[in-house]
């Protein structure tokens, strides 16, 4: 076994256990943000490697239902943890905000978490609260995404969130967070809309200008079918093997000098 490489994946690096990936003789980065990351944390290079999330065409999505609910129009979307680092309370006020020019816009979170208490009490004390629906975790949240007219993820941190591949397969238009491997998995801008992290009246002004441009909304939809291939698991799961062969091919070279 001792001569056995060992394959390693850091989706999380932020955690302190993330370190411990580092063992591997090849560390699998899922961004370059989460590569950099381990870099700074003293991983050699030579070890590194990235392979981007994706979803598109995984098993999860064999007979999932690509039917649309019912969703009223204009609707914006979240999906994900009900959690600090995915900064809700940012979208919140961002949403009061824009709703101030376009009272028929809704907003629909979708997901659980241990501040969805917190976070339905903050909604419940603004103006637009009849506009916010909460609806829970959902099995597959395809259906919402496919209804919905715009997707935002205001996270503060995230190293590659799998669901961005999921609402651009869906054909929403996208805004996210400037952080960590949003930007690559939104194409660094040109599939999706990028804002600052912890900036409301940016993310505010991004809604407004889509919620009150059907053309400039319908144009970001189509953006978000930019290098769409580039998300599919087919490629993950190859340039994954890829770097399995190359580990093997490194431990058989190492094992027949040290013979």
């Amino acid at each position: 076994m001792s001569g056995t490489p060992l394959v390693t994946t850091v989706h999380n690096e932020f955690e302190k256990s993330a370190i411990l990936m580092g063992l591997g003789n090849r560390v699998i980065a899922v961004s370059e943000a989460v590569r950099a990351s381990m870099l700074r944390r003293g991983i050699p290079s030579s070890k590194l490697c990235v392979v981007l999330n994706g979803t598109i065409g995984s098993v999860r999505s064999e007979g999932r239902s690509r039917t649309p609910v019912d969703l009223p129009s204009p609707s914006i979307l979240f999906v994900g943890g009900l959690h600090p680092r995915k900064g809700l309370p940012d979208l919140f006020e961002a949403f009061r905000l824009a709703h101030e020019q376009h009272p028929e816009a809704r907003l629909v979170i979708v997901g659980e978490g241990p501040f969805q208490t917190n976070y339905m009490e903050m909604v419940a004390k603004m103006e637009c609260a009849s506009a916010v629906a909460f609806l829970g975790a959902k099995e597959d949240p395809f259906p919402w995404m496919a209804a919905a007219d715009i997707f935002v993820l205001p996270s503060h941190a995230d190293p590659a969130p799998l669901v961005l591949s999921e609402a651009r397969e869906a054909g929403c238009a996208v805004i996210g967070s400037n952080v960590d491997g949003i930007p690559q998995l939104l194409e660094y801008g040109a599939a999706g809309i990028l804002v600052p992290p912890h900036d409301p009246p940016a993310l505010a002004a991004v809604l407004s200008e889509l919620l009150g441009e059907p053309a400039r909304m319908q144009e970001w939809k189509d953006k978000s079918q930019v290098h769409l291939d580039r998300l599919t698991i087919s490629r993950v799961a190859h340039e994954t093997l890829d770097i399995y062969g190359s580990a093997l091919a490194a431990g058989s070279k190492n094992a027949a000098v040290a013979a």
